[in-house]
């Protein structure tokens, strides 16, 4: 039998599988790594800013003249603002000026002009859900679609390894850059003294 008449030698055929399962893996994990990615910066650098609410200054006028009893001119500003959270404590700050705290804003009302100074916390929209779902408040339910999506992350780091055979594939390009990346974090440990 002459060389040429052999049937071509086929390569594998379970890379063509795996490429096939680490693009619709890592399609469908687009979403959850956009939440995860901007949730990680977010939270990373807390010390330098607060991720899930943004400090609002406000200055409002109430009609005058106000009630005399302080509960009432409470009741009064929370009305005219559309404030709908209790109040968790009101007090004179001084004669004329009522401080009314709720949970997430306070008023500063003075008694004798009607002029309002609120600080409030307002939500940061999305980064406050995106927060919420990393750090895992959502419980028993999200923890479940969590450690699924971390087997997706494994999955698409396995199936990376070992979708190109040769030099491009694990014992070639693949593997140093794959070693590489696993220097990092040891690296950091070792350098930092660890936990």
């Amino acid at each position: 039998m002459h060389k040429s008449d052999r049937a071509p030698r086929r390569g594998l055929r379970w890379r063509p599988w795996l490429r096939a399962i680490h693009r619709d893996v890592g399609y469908f994990s687009v979403g959850l790594t956009f939440v995860y990615a901007l949730s990680g910066l977010a939270v990373n650098h807390i010390a330098d800013w607060e991720p899930n609410f943004r400090q609002i200054t406000r200055q409002h006028q109430l009609l005058t003249p106000l009630p005399s009893l302080d509960q009432q001119i409470a009741e009064t500003a929370s009305a005219a603002l559309g404030v709908s959270e209790p109040v968790r404590e009101m007090y004179r700050v001084d004669e004329r000026t009522l401080q009314v705290v709720f949970d997430r804003r306070t008023l500063r009302i003075d008694t004798r002009t009607g002029q309002v100074a609120e600080d409030a916390e307002e939500p940061r929209p999305f980064l406050r859900v995106a927060n919420w779902l990393h750090l895992n408040r959502g419980k028993r339910a999200w923890t479940l679609i969590a450690d699924a999506y971390a087997t997706g992350l494994l999955l698409l780091s396995l199936t990376g390894l070992w979708m190109f055979p040769g030099r491009k594939g694990l014992w070639g390009r693949a593997g140093l850059i794959a070693v590489a990346g696993a220097l990092v974090p040891a690296l950091y440990v070792t350098f930092s003294g660890g936990p």
